[in-house]
């Protein structure tokens, strides 16, 4: 992978974040330096996942692979959430 190739993972990453917690339901009170990165995570994922499948590299923008990054982040900002909110400070 080039420099610029890393960078716009990351990039899409960080979107793909933002995609993720709008998609799940309530307030989710995590940082949103750990939104980012579950999304860099879940588009890095979803890219493997999608090539397994063989719908990673279609002709125009890659639908199904987004919505399987989408799909990901969306599990990732859950379960960050769901294990923050129990964290209780004394």
């Amino acid at each position: 992978m080039e420099v610029s190739g890393f960078f716009a993972a990351i990039i899409i990453g960080l979107i793909i974040g933002a995609l993720g917690r709008l998609v799940v339901p309530g307030k989710q009170n995590i940082p949103i330096w750990l939104t980012l990165l579950i999304g860099v995570i879940a588009a890095i994922l979803g890219t493997l996942v999608a090539g397994v499948f063989g719908v990673d590299d279609t002709s125009g923008i890659d639908w199904i692979e987004l919505v399987i990054q989408v799909a990901f982040a969306a599990v990732g900002v859950a379960v960050a959430a769901g294990a923050y909110g129990r964290r209780r400070v004394r």
